[in-house]
């Protein structure tokens, strides 16, 4: 049964009154049992009693089942001994009535009290306790079975109903999601169906019965469906794929058709099946066949989709990342009439979004988002949330009262590669090997035409990599050219290159750049037909989906055009590596002057690298050596990190750069 997000109050009802006062009442008898199994009481035989009790130790008797009229019927007797008798505090004995006039004789000889209880029957609650206190407990234990076998939450006996939550108002709207407006303009047609259906009935349109938002995760594909239930303002129910499918089979598609049930009587209502593709996925990918119980689940989700009402007021939105294991069925109109691609926000989009995540943040004056946004590219929605959160982290644990642009550019490096590996410590040799290395990617991103904007360099270790460049298309596009990307091979062997310009050698740090340059070179040869082999497509992923086709390419060339595929591949290789090559030699000075610069300062920004190009220097900084010559400092030792100099915001070099 589907659940409300809102936290309800237990009421205390008389049942939990009953359990407690039951709690102790059995507590008490605990107690009662252990204190009286501490006293030291005994047995008597009949003849052993009178002996005690002329012999004085008896000090109170009491008497139970006394009888004035003679009867014959046992006495039970039991008391307590005088201090002189350490054997025993207490005693029990049997008796018979006759023994009643032989105790009244020797009481007028020795002195003890006689308690006569005018009580015929011989009954022992405590008795009776030790018998009744399992008994409850044994009943306890079955009222519960019996009542969490009736409640909504027992999951011994509730396998089959529905994991839908409920939630009645989602606090989103269509103002809380930036960017994505073609998007939102065909969700706003579900949102009017919802408020006025009657337009479109009138019309003999039929509303989509179905959504599928499509797109990379963090894009913003749950957050739509929340604006949409929250611009509607009807019930919108949530659940996982994964919800649907248990250890045991038919609760899958037991739990689809009391989720369409819930629905059908809150309608109008939305139905939102985030990650579809757990309970989605194309038929035929299990061993189990058509017994298998994930398809038994898509089944019956194909038939309630299909199978209620036209004008029911159910609209189902389901988010997915893998569209393309989805079973076609799933996908047919009727079922899920639309689909809605969200991709990764532009430069634009990306601006909107920071400023809806800023809103609560305080930011410096000169934190410019605009600027933010463009350095940005490929960031999700969530990653640029959750790059500003780094930023404002970053800020509370320097404790100052704004979020600084130094806080920015750390929170962007740290999203895209890591935080800072500032303990790490490069060799002399070391150090000038990676500045070279990271100069020669920037030397190519500098000089080349179709090359991106270089944006930062640094020679600080984050994550797997000793250093790294920063670079972002001049230009957003959605296609790439082949001088663009025979540019980008060459700025990824460029790292080799001035390795082996500078100091000739060669080492592992260029590993990575290899591969995404192979990479880029080989999807040109069989994928975007940019080589002499013509444009032909020559791998294809068409294995089958139970062998795993995600992971199995078809061949459908012979091993001649693959060694001409590798001798393509080769010649791109070639002809980037020599262009790097020609390049770093012609502006060598260049490279030098940058290399120099990172094994002095760690970290370049563009400013600082267009001011090198320019004029050869970096004004802040020869200002800084400047202060720092005139405290007899030495040259050698003033190298300084990059949160060093960020941090030095309201010195006047840093406000000239």
């Amino acid at each position: 049964m589907a659940q409300m997000n809102k936290p309800m109050k237990k009421k205390i009802g008389f049942s939990d009154i009953f359990l407690l006062a039951l709690f102790a009442f059995i507590i008490g008898g605990v107690i009662l049992f252990a204190l009286r199994g501490n006293e030291k009481i005994v047995e008597l035989e009949h003849e052993e009693f009178f002996e005690l009790l002329e012999a004085g130790q008896i000090k109170e008797l009491s008497l139970r089942g006394v009888s004035g009229d003679g009867n014959q019927n046992a006495l039970e007797a039991y008391g307590t001994f005088n201090d002189t008798y350490t054997l025993a505090e207490g005693f029990v004995v049997t008796l018979m009535q006759d023994d009643y006039q032989e105790i009244l004789r020797i009481q007028k000889t020795v002195p003890f009290t006689i308690k006569k209880i005018e009580v015929i029957s011989s009954f022992n609650w405590l008795s009776l306790l030790s018998i009744l206190v399992p008994v409850i407990i044994f009943g306890v234990i079955i009222y519960l079975m019996i009542k969490n076998s009736a409640g909504s939450q027992n999951k011994a006996f509730d396998f089959g109903k529905s994991r839908a939550r409920l939630s009645r108002k989602s606090g989103v709207t269509f103002k809380d999601v930036a960017g994505l407006k073609e998007e939102k303009e065909e969700l706003i047609e579900l949102v009017d169906f919802l408020k006025a259906p009657q337009k479109y009935f009138s019309m003999g349109a039929r509303i989509p019965k179905g959504v599928l938002l499509v797109g990379p995760p963090g894009t913003g594909k749950t957050l739509l469906a929340r604006a949409v239930a929250g611009e509607a303002n009807v019930p919108f129910y949530t659940i996982s794929g994964s919800d649907f499918v248990e250890m045991f089979v038919g609760v899958g598609a037991s739990r689809v058709r009391d989720m369409f049930k819930v629905a059908k009587q809150t309608a109008p209502c939305i139905v939102f099946i985030d990650e579809i593709d757990a309970v989605g996925r194309q038929r035929g990918a299990g061993l189990g066949g058509g017994h298998d119980e994930r398809e038994q689940t898509l089944n019956q989700l194909l038939v309630e989709m299909d199978g209620f009402g036209g004008h029911s007021g159910i609209i189902v939105i389901a988010a997915t990342n893998r569209a393309d294991i989805l079973d076609p069925a799933l996908l047919r109109p009727g079922r899920f009439d639309r689909q809605i691609t969200i991709n990764l926000p532009d430069v634009m989009a990306r601006e909107e979004i920071l400023q809806v995540h800023a809103r609560n943040k305080k930011l410096s004056k000169r934190v410019n988002l605009s600027d933010i946004a463009k350095r940005t590219p490929g960031f999700s929605g969530a990653d640029l949330e959750n790059l500003l959160n780094e930023a404002a982290l970053l800020a509370a644990r320097e404790n100052t009262k704004e979020i600084k642009i130094y806080h920015v550019d750390e929170a962007i490096d740290r999203v895209m590669m890591g935080p800072a590996k500032k303990s790490k410590k490069y060799t002399e040799t070391e150090k000038a090997l990676v500045a070279y290395h990271e100069a020669g990617h920037a030397v190519i991103g500098l000089k080349l035409k179709h090359a991106s904007v270089v944006q930062k360099v640094t020679i600080i270790p984050r994550g797997d990599a000793g250093g790294y460049n920063l670079m972002t298309p001049k230009e957003e596009t959605f296609l790439q050219t082949k001088e663009a990307l025979l540019a980008q091979i060459t700025g990824l062997l460029a790292g080799r290159i001035a390795e082996t310009l500078v100091f000739n050698q060669m080492t592992t740090g260029a590993h990575s750049d290899f591969q995404k340059a192979t990479q880029i070179a080989r999807a040109m040869v069989t994928e975007f037909g940019m080589s002499n082999l013509g444009p032909i497509q020559y791998e294809r992923q068409t294995g089958s989906v139970f062998l795993g086709r995600d992971y199995m390419t078809d061949k459908n060339f012979s091993d001649q055009v693959a060694l001409e595929i590798d001798q393509e591949v080769r010649r791109i290789i070639d002809e980037c590596y020599k262009k790097g090559e020609e390049t770093l030699r012609e502006y060598r000075s260049l490279l030098d002057l940058i290399a120099q610069h990172l094994v002095e300062i760690e970290t370049l920004t563009r400013e600082d690298i267009e001011e090198l190009v320019d004029t050869g220097r970096i004004q802040w900084w020869e200002k800084k050596k400047a202060k720092l010559a005139e405290q007899n400092a030495s040259l050698n030792d003033a190298t300084i990190t990059e949160e060093d100099r960020n941090r030095n915001e309201n010195e006047d070099n840093n406000e000239n750069r």
